[in-house]
């Protein structure tokens, strides 16, 4: 059996590791007068490659957000005493499952369930 005292030590370092992460995200957008100068291809050099850094740091920020949010859902279930019960069907959910993903809301057969009625959604 899973020692739920030790998944949720491990919850609320993640929880720090992903905000600090966060936080190092949004610092580092770099003012105008930080521009590289003297490109031999001028400015749209430039201007497209800080486009492309600013997609790749924003899709990051999107994913770390994401797995911020997970993981805060999973402390708040732990703190109100529901942690490890599916939000669907309200069984347990498998010690191997949480032990895989401690953040896991879902049981393996109402995850399933969601994954099948994604894909049946998305096949014409």
């Amino acid at each position: 059996m899973t020692d739920f005292a030790e998944v949720y030590n491990y919850l609320v370092k993640e929880r720090e590791r992903l905000n600090k992460e966060l936080e190092e995200l949004r610092v580092k957008i770099r003012p105008a007068d930080e521009r590289r100068e003297g490109s031999p291809f001028g400015k749209r050099e430039e201007e497209a490659t800080e486009v492309m850094e600013m997609e790749k740091r924003i899709a990051r920020e999107k994913q770390t957000t994401e797995s911020l949010a997970k993981i805060n859902r999973a402390i708040e279930k732990y703190e109100s005493g529901t942690y490890g019960i599916c939000d669907q069907c309200g069984k347990p959910i498998e010690p191997g499952r949480l032990e895989a993903l401690p953040y896991a809301s879902l049981c393996l057969n109402c995850r399933a369930s969601q994954s099948k009625n994604i894909r049946s959604r998305l096949t014409p």
